[in-house]
């Protein structure tokens, strides 16, 4: 076998996300790629490509994890952190919102070649324990000849589960592709995520935004309560701009009455929307 060969057949990747599978689902959608979703934990769910876009002489597997954990998060208030490996190497990268995603990697054998600074962004942004479990970061940064690119993904594990991760059993870092899949097709409330074209992608894009921190903005009693201040507001300056024949105040008081009443009719059209079907 090539060595070629050999790094692709090795290669393997999980995305962690600190959130329900019902959250990530929607977002997970939107990646067109067939995965699989499993719960991973209080408030966890991991996700594990059942393809192999690394395998087919295209991006290296960092790179694609990084591609997708970014996509996953920008919209979401909740992070994804990608676990990956290959013949060579292993490494995490966290992606959170629209933050610089982070990434901090190991050889083969273990030695680290990030920097500390990333570690840190990793415990600050994952809500670790600035003590306890910046020591155990801290420590996966450091020359250990007892360790070697599996064991720092398993260190990196150890931590995580102080924060609620527990991953299906027989799922970990070190293992290839189809043995993951494997392992997850069985795996306790698995579920299969797979594109369903672009009207559940549009309905998907809108529930991701919804659950972030502008969806109570965009729809519920706060969004409806906005819309209806804004139409309050506008009748009385458009009355007082047709009085004083004021074409900007018009505008405003126009702006105003639009964006009051399509808040009012997005509200309505997502009540009314009952989602897909299945099948």
């Amino acid at each position: 076998m090539s060595s070629e060969a050999f790094e692709h057949a090795a290669a393997g990747a999980l995305l962690l996300c600190r959130a329900e599978p019902d959250v990530v689902e929607p977002a997970a959608r939107l990646l067109r790629e067939q995965m699989l979703l499993a719960p991973a934990g209080a408030e966890w769910s991991v996700l594990v490509p059942e393809g192999k876009p690394w395998a087919h002489g295209g991006e290296p597997v960092d790179r694609v994890l990084t591609g997708w954990a970014t996509a996953l998060a920008v919209g979401s208030n909740w992070p994804v952190l990608a676990l990956w490996w290959d013949a060579d190497r292993s490494g995490c990268t966290l992606a959170a919102g629209f933050r610089r995603t982070v990434e901090y990697v190991w050889l083969a054998n273990g030695m680290p070649v990030g920097e500390d600074e990333a570690l840190r962004t990793f415990g600050a942004r994952l809500g670790l324990d600035p003590v306890l479990d910046m020591q155990s970061l801290e420590a996966l940064g450091r020359p250990d000849p007892e360790s070697d690119a599996r064991a720092r993904l398993l260190g990196m594990l150890a931590v995580l589960a102080r924060a609620g991760v527990t991953l299906p059993s027989g799922l970990g870092p070190g293992e290839p592709a189809d043995r993951l899949c494997t392992v997850a097709r069985v795996a306790p409330g698995v579920r299969e995520v797979e594109w369903s074209g672009w009207r559940d992608a549009v309905r998907a894009e809108l529930d991701v935004v919804e659950q972030g921190p502008l969806g109570p903005w965009l729809r519920g009693p706060r969004a409806r309560a906005i819309a209806v201040a804004q139409m309050a507001a506008a009748l009385p300056l458009l009355a007082w701009a047709a009085r004083r024949r004021s074409g900007g105040w018009a505008a405003a008081g126009t702006l105003l009455l639009v964006h009051g009443s399509l808040g009012l009719a997005y509200d309505r059209v997502r009540a009314a929307d009952p989602g897909p079907t299945g099948g």
